[in-house]
């Protein structure tokens, strides 16, 4: 069965990132001319992706109005025949009916649980999971390309990415088994291992293809690191029976979850941006200059 499902856990409180998240929830917060969100939705679509899960909290309902219809804004453009291509950007944030859902995360206890969340929703298939906070600037996209590998080999997925071997303890890497080009199996995974206890310098990025059966390990899955149910903790579990695969992928990722990593977001979108492209390089070389 194909990927048909994606699961976007936004019930975060954005603590990296406050005070901006004290009003606005972190994953609405801009990069350049659009939400972080709107990014990773984009990038789910663009891999296939016919229904998206959002597991969302209190205070975030304007994740789903975003995603919904303004009519009245949407009626004031289209009076205005100046405004036609601003009006065609609007309607394009807009998800098909029956495209979208909303289910709530009552407590903030881990990822994991933000995913099980979903379970009735997504049923018995394969899904995909984004992590919100995660932008992947990729042709094709970081799922997609995920996707692609999928459907040659089933299983498990993680994305992944090489990171200098001096900051492995930041995150978690995988441990590998045997390797074809960009597709890697996994033996194992480790939570910020010191350098020299590192398996490997390919840090999980926030991209994962998961099969169904993660469901019931969630369901009785104690609390780990933090104090939260972890995803990676069933993960780990599900590796037993199943195969696990990792996926290098080609392109830039960017963690909008901590302020120097949104910033970098802005920054570098803002360069691509034809729009705002030139006048970005022009201020980005004004302040080069005092540095």
């Amino acid at each position: 069965m194909g990927i048909r499902k994606a699961v976007l856990p936004v019930a975060g409180h954005g603590t990296r990132v406050l005070p901006a998240t004290k009003s606005i929830p972190k994953e609405l917060l801009p990069v350049v001319d659009r939400p972080a969100l709107q990014y990773v939705v984009d990038e789910a679509l663009e891999a296939g992706i016919e229904h998206i899960v959002f597991v969302t909290g209190r205070g975030k309902g304007a994740i789903e109005d975003y995603f919904d219809e303004a009519f009245e804004l949407e009626t004031s453009l289209a009076a205005k025949a100046s405004k036609a291509d601003i009006l065609k950007e609007v309607q394009k944030t807009k998800l098909p009916a029956g495209a979208a859902s909303f289910t709530r995360q009552q407590a903030p206890l881990g990822l994991g649980h933000a995913v099980w969340c979903a379970k009735d929703i997504i049923g018995n298939e394969p899904f995909a999971v984004l992590l919100p906070d995660v932008i992947v600037r990729a042709k094709p996209s970081c799922l997609a390309q995920m996707v692609e590998a999928y459907n040659k080999v089933g299983g498990n997925i993680v994305a992944v990415d090489p990171v200098p071997e001096e900051r492995v303890s930041s995150y978690g890497v995988i441990a590998p088994k045997s390797r074809d080009g960009r597709l890697i199996e996994m033996s194992g995974m480790v939570e910020k291992p010191p350098r020299e206890e590192a398996p490997s310098n390919l840090k999980i990025t926030g991209r994962y293809i998961l099969q169904p059966e993660i469901f019931a390990l969630l369901e009785d899955q104690g609390k780990g690191a933090g104090g939260e149910i972890q995803l990676t903790d069933s993960m780990e579990r599900l590796m037993e029976k199943q195969a696990f695969y990792a996926f290098e992928f080609e392109g830039e990722e960017f963690d909008c979850g901590s302020k120097a990593g949104y910033f970098e977001a802005v920054l570098a979108h803002a360069i691509e941006n034809p729009e705002t492209s030139k006048d970005a390089r022009d201020i980005i070389a004004r302040y080069a200059s005092r540095l």
